[in-house]
């Protein structure tokens, strides 16, 4: 009886390994597409960051040769200076502010040398340089322009 009862655990345990194998393969062949897409992506994502870091080199670049440019046509900022423009267009903290979009506070500070312009004022201070008070009278009176 022992042979019989062999053989039925050895055919048990073969149909149990079919059945296993047919119900595997698929997720087999689901892991395997899974593990091709990942590879994919991944090399799509070394090619994307190639492409950001010759991007950013080539920004970097142009950003320089703007900066160079900018600043052959830099422009100093003179605390005396800006107190003397003030005075010549006979204007009060108040109106340069406003002209600057910037408080009077500011304006004090600059002229006090406590701190300095940025860029986008010191591009304003500039025009109003090679302005006259006519000129910032009508600006003034006009403020649309």
């Amino acid at each position: 009886m022992a042979n019989v009862a062999t053989v039925l655990k050895e055919e048990i345990i073969r149909l149990a390994r079919k059945e296993l194998r047919t119900e595997t393969a698929g997720l087999k062949k689901a892991s395997v597409q899974y593990r091709s897409e990942i590879a994919a992506l991944k090399r799509r994502v070394v090619t994307l960051e190639k492409q950001l870091s010759h991007l950013a080199k080539a920004t970097t670049q142009s950003v320089e040769v703007k900066a160079e440019s900018d600043s052959e046509t830099k422009v100093r900022f003179v605390a005396k200076g800006f107190k003397t423009l003030r005075q010549r267009l006979g204007l009060t903290a108040e109106v340069i502010g406003a002209l600057l979009g910037v408080s009077a506070q500011t304006i004090y500070s600059w002229e006090a040398e406590k701190s300095k312009p940025r860029q986008q004022q010191m591009v304003r201070i500039v025009m109003l340089r090679g302005m006259g008070k006519r000129e910032v009278e009508a600006i003034l009176q006009n403020p649309s322009k």
